[in-house]
This record gives structure tokens, sequence and C-alpha cells, in this order.
């Protein structure tokens, strides 16, 4: 970059700090104060503004955010704050000049409803950084959960609190009772927290606030007003259990002959939830012997990659104050990745996962492993200890798991999944109202490995260590620094070590690299990782630039979750976005970027350039357009731990639409393509469409086909001492001719705010066509060796069951043996899908019933035919699993 450009560069950064510091300073002179009244008579929760208390005005100031930012609401909104010794009240009547044309939508708790709605965060610690918030929308349906980073919020807390409304001639009204057990804060003389409250007239699409939070300032909770008045009363002791208990039948795929699988199972389970206050602001929860049989499955996936494949969380005792254990991002609100996946340190889904193991013995008929690993039970401690100081604490045990098996009437059975002890302990310390702030996070895998085949399939014990910290450079905190720096050890015998060193996250084994070495006599492998960051937080013009690194030897997996290791990455983004209309536009914006990655011996593994843009039109309508250009590199992955080889170029685009989606009907598409100069192409469509034909009601479906096809697509490896130019081994591809169908259908139909049915639905067909073998020719070339050519052959041969192989003879009539390989075709039909109606019947108390479907079939591989593969899959006997769970909420 020339001289004059940076001059540029800076000018144009130091008029924007100055903008938005000014700008930070006459918001700090507008901060808005509200005095909470306490009750002299109680409050009735009836929606009928009737009592006392609303016999003077509300607060009405409200400032429109959206559309015409900065200028006075089009609707008058009152708002009133009372408090009593044991709860704080809020009233507030939404008046509107066209009161039968309110936007009443029904939806469950925490739905996004396109529908009026009311407001109210709580930042009862005064931090300036965290709070609780609390949405009601006119048909009484409500959404809560907490705010953290100043700008981020989680709805997965689910607190215990009333709420009434109604409609009348004037608009609509809301009463809130929040009990002070559901908010923290520590004792004091008298209370000082942050308040704010806002509205939305979906017909006019207008968001307005009594304390404005400014599009592009970056901020949310430090925006807050000041409640004030508050005084004699007392954080609460906090005490909830929630036992449940869980009946159910699950219906097998009937296997002839298979002694462990019943056509009918039938099961039973019992346990419990603890919530209890420590002091103040701690809370510790904890679960006994949890079930999670309400939560919607997972989707249905086809991965031919290298990288496991990353699932979200959707366990509710993991998903409620995950906040708390986040690690490396605080104090920025704008973070990027590109070729970069950051590890995961705490993924929770570690717990409770699959059995990993599988049972060492040969020649049985018929075998059995459980789905999941029973969590004996889970302790979480989370909230503050002193002022800006926060905690996080999570501990599990799970069970030892067997595996059964069957031969010719011999049973026996073997551990499958070790009993294990998984912790994580989170604490972050933040300074000057959330200016700088610094961390640590400590994670810890332990297994019990009683069996010595136990030891080649787990790790002895796992750790990892890291801190991390943010602080801003200017006093309008604009520009932030955030970064990370962490450790990782596993430790466990020679053998397992072997397969960790050799395992996708490293390829210690690579022949054609000097930098690391596979060591067959470790018991230990350590490693360590980084990752820094320089963001803009506010304003129009966006800067985001990152350097990373993740050491070979890094390992995370037991209780985290870590694409890859050896990795050097940086990257750049620059943008602009406007936040005012101009008459075509309501918003737009743009960014650039690049990055560039390396492995440990210096070889670029990665490189790209990004152009994003995006816009949404007047009638709110909207579209964003992605393209993408990826330079030739070196993949040190692709084969599976032989040498590294070349890419091609690449291009690619992605374009996406939507309409107006407050309308009863609306409708997305997104259309994106790629092509690379080896002759690889890939074609994605994905239209959706969401439906809201009442009040109660929303269908959303959205299907996807995708069409690739891959030149050079791993299939597997084979040694042989005569491939001496790829150093003792034939590392096969082919051409992958792929197609995919699959569709998402959502039902969400909910009754009344206490009782909802939701439906997920998946199908899935997946199909994949090899043809074209051939072996890399030479290392750090896209070349190849065809086989069928230059005197190898290949022959396709059958086996017994319909199943096929492939024997390849690569040099003809020279010295190398024959090898075989399985035929890689495939033709994967999945249909997943579950319902599941939920009845509050009484405050934090549940009553469900779930039931979960699914059906796979695997029959014509290669071979795509949309009517006969999707009659196959419904000719194929089903799984069902039938559900029955009531949680009954006690606080003694």
């Amino acid at each position: 970059m020339r001289l004059q450009n940076i001059f540029i560069l800076v000018l144009a950064v130091t008029v924007n700090s100055l903008a938005v510091y000014a700008q930070s300073l006459e918001e700090k002179t507008q901060l808005k104060t509200v005095h909470a009244n306490r009750l002299s008579s109680p409050i009735i929760l009836d929606g009928v503004l009737s009592e006392r208390e609303y016999a003077s005005p509300g607060m009405s100031d409200f400032t429109q955010r959206d559309p015409d930012e900065g200028k006075p609401a089009t609707q008058k909104t009152e708002v009133w704050v009372s408090y009593d010794d044991e709860a704080l009240y809020i009233g507030a009547k939404l008046y509107d000049t066209s009161p039968d044309s309110i936007v009443s939508k029904l939806g469950r708790r925490d739905a996004d409803l396109s529908s009026d709605l009311f407001y109210a965060g709580v930042d009862s610690y005064h931090d300036r950084r965290t709070g609780f918030f609390f949405i009601v929308y006119p048909s009484g349906a409500v959404v809560d959960g907490t705010m953290f980073n100043d700008s981020w919020d989680d709805n997965s807390w689910d607190g215990i609190w009333d709420v009434a409304t109604t409609i009348d001639t004037d608009g609509w009204n809301v009463e809130m009772r929040i009990p002070y057990s559901q908010l923290r804060f520590p004792k004091q003389d008298e209370y000082l927290w942050g308040i704010n409250f806002a509205r939305k007239v979906a017909r006019r699409n207008e968001e307005s606030h009594w304390s404005l939070v400014k599009k592009g300032s970056g901020i949310w909770v430090s925006a807050f007003g000041e409640l004030q008045g508050i005084h004699n009363i007392h954080p609460p002791d906090r005490l909830e259990v929630m036992p449940y208990v869980a009946s159910g039948a699950e219906a097998l795929v009937d296997e002839p002959g298979n002694p462990f699988k019943k056509n009918i199972d039938y099961f039973g389970r019992v346990g419990a939830d603890v919530k209890m206050g420590l002091g103040s602001n701690l809370t510790f929860n904890a679960t006994i012997n949890p079930d999670f049989g309400q939560v919607e499955v997972d989707p249905a996936v086809v991965n031919l990659t290298q990288y496991e494949t990353f699932f979200q969380e959707k366990r509710p005792f993991f998903i409620e104050g995950s906040d708390y254990f986040n690690f490396g991002f605080g104090g920025a609100n704008n973070n990027w990745g590109f070729n970069w996946g950051n590890p995961e340190f705490f993924y929770t889904r570690r717990v409770g996962r699959e059995p990993q193991g599988g049972i060492p013995r040969d020649n049985f008929s018929f075998s059995f492993k459980p789905k999941n690993t029973t969590i004996l039970g889970a302790a979480k401690l989370t909230g503050r200890i002193a002022d800006g100081w926060s905690l996080g604490s999570i501990h599990a045990l799970t069970q030892r798991e067997y595996g059964r098996a069957d031969s010719a009437g011999v049973r026996f059975e073997d551990v499958v999944e070790p009993f294990a002890y998984y912790g994580v302990v989170r604490s972050l310390r933040e300074f000057e109202n959330g200016k700088y702030g610094i961390g640590m996070e400590a994670t810890a895998a332990i297994h019990d490995l009683n069996k010595n085949y136990l030891l080649e399939n787990f790790n002895k014990r796992s750790f990892s260590f890291g801190v991390d910290g943010w602080t801003h450079l200017d006093s309008s905190k604009t520009w932030v620094i955030t970064g990370w720096f962490a450790g990782s050890r596993i430790e466990g015998t020679p053998e397992r070590m072997i397969a960790r060193q050799r395992s996708s996250l490293r390829y210690y084994q690579r022949p054609d690299q000097n930098y690391v070495r596979l060591d067959s006599n470790a018991t230990s492998l350590s490693g360590y990782a980084t990752r820094w960051a320089l963001n803009t937080q506010k304003g129009n013009f966006r800067i985001n630039a990152a350097f990373g690194m993740i050491s070979p030897g890094f390992d995370v997996n037991d209780v985290g979750f870590q694409f890859r290791g050896d990795i050097i990455n940086s990257h750049i983004v620059a943008g602009y976005q406007w936040f005012e209309p101009d008459g075509f536009f309501r918003s737009k914006g743009f960014n650039a970027a690049t990055f560039k990655s390396f492995d440990f011996g210096g070889r670029r593994t990665g490189d790209g350039y990004f152009l994003f843009s995006n816009g949404q039109f007047m009638n709110y309508w909207g579209m964003n357009v992605q393209l993408f250009f990826n330079p030739a590199y070196i993949d040190t992955r692709n084969t599976r731990g032989g040498p590294a080889m070349r890419t091609t170029n690449a291009y690619s685009a992605f374009f996406n639409t939507y309409t107006d989606q407050r309308q009863d009907i609306s409708f997305d598409l997104g259309v994106g393509g790629g092509r690379s100069e080896s002759g690889g192409y890939r074609i994605d469509l994905s239209p959706g469409i969401e439906l809201k034909p009442s009040s109660g009601v929303f269908v959303r479906i959205s299907p996807s086909y995708v069409k690739d096809i891959s030149f050079a697509q791993w299939v597997t490896s084979v040694d042989d001492p005569f491939a001496t130019r790829t150093y003792g081994g034939r590392y096969v591809f082919a051409k992958l001719y792929q197609e995919e169908l699959s569709a998402v259908f959502r039902l969400n139909w909910t009754f009344s705010p206490k009782l909802s049915l939701q439906i997920f639905v998946q199908p899935l067909i997946s199909v994949g066509r090899y043809s074209g073998f051939k072996e890399l020719k030479q290392p750090l070339t896209y070349t190849f060796n065809r086989y069928g050519e230059d005197g190898s052959t290949i022959t396709l041969k059958h086996a017994g069951s319909g199943s096929a192989y492939y024997e390849v003879d690569a040099d003809g009539n020279g010295p190398a043996s024959p090898f075989i390989f399985d035929n890689p075709d495939f033709n994967y039909k999945s249909f997943r899908g579950n319902a599941i109606l939920r009845w509050e019947y009484m405050p934090g108390s549940t009553l469900y019933f779930a039931w979960t479907h699914g059906r796979v079939d695997g029959r014509h591989p290669g071979d795509l035919q949309f009517g006969r593969d999707f009659s196959d899959l419904f000719r194929t006997e089903p799984e069902n699993v039938f559900l029955v769970k009531v949680s009954y909420w006690l606080n003694p």
C-alpha cells in the first residue's frame, strides 16, 4: 500500500473515531432517568390499568429507531414502574390510533413473531454490560432472556414471571410482575439499575425506544437509562426444585433373530433439576438423571470430509447460562473468520454423546450399542463473585455404557463408553464498565479406562487452559483489540497417542513435511493456540483484522470442538454500512475481505478474496450478494495423511433475496454456484416460503437442491513400496457426481401462550456416483495417473448381498500387487422428524407429549430416481419413540 493511501486510511479512521466520540459524549449528557414508586396496595395483574399507580402520567417520550431514527414515535406510549418487597412491576399503555389494526400474533415461548410488542430491559447489576429482557406481545405470548457483552443476547433463559395484556379502544395494555428472585443484584441500601423500554408497531415496521439506542452505535445495555428510587428491599433466598417423571415406548426396526431388539420397548425415567441462589449473585444449577426427550432432533447430513460435523446444542440445562462460558470474544461485537475455525473450548454435546467405542470382538451375528451416554448428574455455578467479576463452572458425570453382542447364542458385553468426568471453569473480570477485561478458562476430561481395550480408543485425561481479554483503544469504545492464548494437553497410552497424532487434526504421518515428528513412544500430546483481532465497534465504517495460529499438537476435542490444527491464519475486512433510507434503499452496505493461511512448515494452505453486499429496499424486501475467489493453494489435508497436493483456482457466488416478512405469506430464495479450473462445479438452490394463515399458526417450508461435481474426491489410500513418487503410498481419488434433495418443514401451532404444538420434518435424498478412478501422480501438483490407462487396470466386481468392490492393478505387468476397495457409490435416504406438544399447566411446570420418527434406506447406490427413491424410503420400516414427560416447579 502506498504512503498516501495509508495516510487517507488513518485520516478516515481518525475522523470516524472523533465523530463517534462526540456522539458518545452527547449521549452521556442525555442519560434518562425514571423513578420507581413503592406500592401502597397490591396490583392485580389483569391487563387493566385501573390501580391508583396509573392515575398520574407515565413516561411517554419515546423516539423512533426505525424507520425514521431520531423522530418522535408516531404512537404514544406510557410506562409506569412500581415495586414492593417481592417484585418489580411494569405497566404500559400502548396507544394506537387504529386499534383494530394492532397485529396480535400467538406464538410459543421465545418465538420471534411479526407482531406488535413491548420490550423491557433491566440491568440489575448496573454494570452497563449485562441484564435481563422481557418481551410481551398483545396476545400475551412472551420472550425472555439475558443480555451480555453489552450488545449480545440469549433467549435460552426462561424466567418465572407474570404478565397480563388486554386490547381496548385506545390500544393495548401490559402489566408485568418480575420477582426479584428472577433478577440478580447485590444487597444495597438504595438501588440504581439500568432500564429501557421499546415498542414495535408491526404494520408500520416502527421501532421506538424510551432511551434511544442508535443504529450503528454497536451498543445496547450501555445506552439504557437509569431506574432510581428502589430501597429497603432484599435479594431473596432462591431455591427452585423441578422433579420430573417420563415414560414412553420405543418401536424399533424389526431384525429377525436379533435378541437385543424388541418390536416395542417400554421405558421410564425419573430425575430432577435444582436451582439455588448462593448469596445474591451466584446461582447453583444441578440436574440428576436428566431427560431431554422433548428436544428437537438433529438434521440428517452427509459428510464426505475428514472433519467432524458440528451440531447445535438444544438441551435446556446446557443452553441456559451458556453466555458465562463464552471465551475469546468479550468486548467485541464484530467478529469474522475466513478459513479459520475458532476452537470451542466447551462443546456441551460431548456430555452425553453417542458412545465412541466399539465391541472389541469378531464373528458376532448381532450387536447393540446405546444411542446416547447416560448423564448421571451435572452441576453448574454461574453469576458474579464481585463487582465486574463473573464466574461460570460446570461439572458432569456420565455413566459407563455397555455394548452387547450375540454369537451363535453366546452373549457377552463390553464397555463402549467409560465412566467419565467433564469439568469447565470460566472467570472474567471487567473494568470501567467494560472498557477492558481479562479472563481465564480451564477444562478437563477424565475417563475411567478399566478395560485394556479402552486404552486405544480414549484419552485417559485431557486438559486445557486459556486466558483472554480485550481493551478499547479510545474513550468512545470505537476501537477494540481482543485476544486469547490457550494451551492443551492430552494423555494416554502410546497406541492412543499414535492415533491422535495420525488424526485429521494434524496428520503427523505426512511424508513430505519435516517440522513435526510422529513419536510412537509418546504418552502425551501438547500444543497451543492464539487469536488476536482489531475491530471497529461503531459508526458506518467498519474494520476487522485478525491473526491466529493453532499449533499441530493442540487438541481440545474431549471437552471442546476443534476442526483442525497446524494453521496460521490472518484476514482483514473493511466495509461501510448506510443505516439511513435514501428513497430506494432503507439500508445498505458492503464489505471486502481477504485472507491467507499457512501451515507451520510455511506452505500456503488457503487464500481468498471476497466481496459482500446487502440492501433492504423501502418496501422491506431485501437481498445480499457474495462473490468469492480462491486462488490455487497447497492442500495438506486432502490425501488424509499423505503428501500435499495442489488445488486449482476456484470462483463462486451466492445471491439471496427475501420479501417483506411482516406479511402473512413471504418468500426467500438463495441461489449459489461455483466452479474450479479443474472442471468441477457446484449449484445450490434453496427457496423458502413462510405462511401465517392465522394468529397462532406459523409454517415454514424450505426445500433445497445441491448438485456437486468434484474431479478429485478422496476415496482411499493403499501402502505400496513401488509407489516411490508418492512416498510408498497410492492415494486414490475419483470424479464424484453428487445430487442432494432435501427439505425442512416446520409447523408451530400455538393454541394459547401456555399450549403449543411444534413439528419438525426433514426428508433427505443424497446420491453419489464415483467414476474415473485415479491416483495422485506427484506431490505438490494436481496431476493423476488414471486407472485403466497406460497399462493399469480397474475392474468392478460383485460380492454377495448386492455389494461390489473394485480391483485395481496400478502398474499392469509391473511389480506392484493389485489391491481392492469397496465401491464408494451411495444413495442415502433419510426421513426424520418429531412432534412436541407442550403445555405449561402451571408457572414453571410443564407437560410434554413427544413423538420422534425416523427411517433410513440405502438401496440403489449411485443411481438417483426421485420417485423410486422416495417410495423406497417410505417402504422402509421406521423407528418411533413416544414420550410423556411431566415436570413440576417447586419454590419452597
